[in-house]
């Protein structure tokens, strides 16, 4: 698998029942902060209908879906970035993720301690925000004082770094994550400074939502609510926004799978909040999907998008990827109508691609090997 998407937000926004819903997990969050210490983490099943799908025409004995692990890490305070609250852990651990889910509190309730005093979407994205960049400006400071002398030596890889990391302080200092950075630097000198900052990661919000907002679309155009006035910032920052009742979900998590299909209908949901946050981190991690499919199992499998054969078939078995040969491949598309791989062979739907060949997401495919 070895894709995880972090977490995050304030505490008490609703990380932990999000994240215990999203596991099935059954513990109760505690109503303090920090109640998250070690980041906990989970491995969920990406939903995808294919999979029973191909099961049926297969009729294959198992389904393997594919999966995404989710780690819930410890909220953060103002001044985490200087080591106030748990934020030397808080900034550890997000490094370890490959994406970050917001977590950003919409709600209303009394009872539910806010560590800021009130409900305020903006005010809670710009804390975070404010703390991963200061932790970046250290990262890229440190780097600046590493690279600085070596390029002043005339060496070119130190010289590319530093076309990077002189502009992109300018950026960081005024306030704007790595993520948004556009300006000089060839593509394997960012990638190299990129690669220790928080802010780089691709960013999805979830706005956790109260009952009596889960048929409400929020207005971007005139935003009166919390959820209105998030949407308009996600939209304006080019970011996804998913919304959640962590209520609602974990009264979810908590039926037997065969009555959550119906009390979903009852709510008036095609899917789950949950599922709905799944695919929306599987998108943001820019994954595919591919099937192997056969009497035995039908069996999801991750990749990056732009993923060679060769390594896609070494996620399967190193052997594959070590002697691999060529990959007999057919299109979701191509498959169903056709009732399975005997037909769809006679209809002239199988293809044989090599080592260059990009899996695409749908595929079908069966690896040709030699070791």
């Amino acid at each position: 698998m070895g894709f995880s998407c972090g977490i995050i937000g304030l505490p008490n926004v609703g990380k932990s029942t999000i994240f215990n819903a999203l596991t099935s997990a059954k513990a109760a969050s505690a109503n303090f902060p920090f109640c998250t210490i070690e980041p906990n983490t989970g491995a969920v099943p990406v939903p995808d209908p294919r999979l029973e799908v191909l099961s049926e025409i297969c009729k294959s004995e198992k389904i393997i879906p594919t999966q995404i692990l989710f780690v819930d890490i410890a909220g953060l305070i103002r001044g985490a970035s200087k080591g106030e609250g748990l934020g030397n852990q808080f900034l550890g651990h997000i490094r370890g993720v490959d994406a970050v889910a917001h977590i950003v509190r919409c709600f209303d309730d009394p009872n539910i301690i806010h560590v800021e005093g009130s409900v305020d979407p903006l005010r809670d994205i710009e804390t975070i925000d404010t703390e991963l960049i200061l932790a970046d400006l250290d990262s890229v400071q440190k780097q600046f004082t590493k690279f600085e002398k070596v390029a002043k030596s005339g060496d070119k890889t130190a010289k590319a770094i530093m076309e990077v990391l002189t502009p992109l302080e300018k950026h960081l200092s005024s306030g704007k994550p790595a993520r948004s950075y556009s300006g000089p630097g060839s593509d394997e000198a960012k990638s190299e400074v990129f690669s220790t900052l928080l802010t780089s990661k691709p960013t999805l919000f979830v706005g956790n939502i109260a009952e009596d907002q889960l048929h409400t679309e929020p207005n971007i155009n005139a935003p009166v609510t919390a959820l209105d006035r998030l949407a308009k910032y996600a939209h304006e920052n080019g970011a996804g926004l998913v919304t959640i009742c962590g209520k609602i979900e974990s009264e979810i998590a908590e039926l037997p799978r065969e009555e959550r299909r119906a009390y979903l209908d009852e709510l008036g949901f095609k899917q789950s909040g949950l599922d709905q946050l799944t695919l929306a981190g599987y998108k943001l991690l820019e994954l595919i999907t591919f099937f192997t499919a056969g009497p035995k199992e039908t069996h999801a499998w991750t990749a990056k998008r732009g993923t060679l054969a060769p390594q896609c078939a070494g996620k399967i078995h190193s052997d594959f990827e070590k002697g691999f040969i060529r990959a007999e491949v057919i299109s979701y598309e191509d498959y169903v109508p056709a009732g399975g791989e005997v037909k769809a062979r006679e209809l002239g739907k199988l293809r044989v691609e090599g080592k260059e060949y990009q899996m695409q997401d749908g595929d079908i495919v069966h690896f040709r090997f030699n070791v």
